[in-house]
């Protein structure tokens, strides 16, 4: 890549953390640094518990740090049907399903450094099933205390055992970046530029 290409992708449901401000200047930082850029990319795919204030404060936040973004904020739900749509293709391919394991459960399923995690119940799902769940999450249909996600559908020991891995963040960040290259290039410009 001729520059780096970072972004700060916050979930406007509350105000920044030390944490924040720790993620904050490491990818403005590194933008700035090796004379690349950051973009500001809102996570707001949760309209229940966002709100507009969170974005304001969010930007005089980044600001009051001493860092500028490129161009306009980004917004996830800009392209949240493109996200629909890559979820259905993996789901219909089998790579992704429909998992309804509680966070309790789900800490109880999932591996450590040194042990393999072991497979969700709803992992075997078929393809159709799959869908029809997919869907019903999307009208607000399947409303229980289970966290609902959906999942990818790589066997645990595929995964290197050393690297801490949450399958669903990955997909996402790789459409992202997907769509953020397309976009550029669309607009004349190489595709990380």
């Amino acid at each position: 890549h001729k520059s780096v290409h970072t972004r700060f992708p916050p979930e406007p449901n509350g105000y920044l953390h030390i944490g924040h401000a720790k993620s904050i200047c490491l990818n403005f930082g590194l933008a700035k640094e090796y004379q690349g850029l950051c973009n500001l990319r809102f996570d707001d795919t949760n309209p229940v518990k966002e709100d507009v204030e969170y974005v304001d404060s969010i930007k005089a936040d980044v600001e009051w740090l001493g860092f500028k973004w490129k161009g306009e904020p980004r917004y996830a739900s800009d392209y949240f049907d493109a996200l629909y749509g890559y979820a259905i293709e993996l789901i219909e391919k089998g790579l992704a399903y429909v998992d309804e394991l509680s966070p309790e459960e789900m800490r109880e399923y999932r591996g450590t450094l040194t042990e393999v995690g072991k497979n969700s119940p709803y992992r075997d799902r078929t393809i159709e099933e799959n869908l029809a769940l997919f869907e019903k999450m999307k009208n607000g249909e399947l409303l229980t205390e289970a966290a609902e996600k959906v999942r990818s559908n790589f066997p645990f020991e595929d995964i290197p055992k050393m690297i801490p891995v949450k399958p669903s963040f990955y997909d996402k960040a790789k459409a992202d970046k997907a769509r953020d290259s397309l976009m550029a290039m669309m607009k004349g410009k190489g595709a990380l530029q």
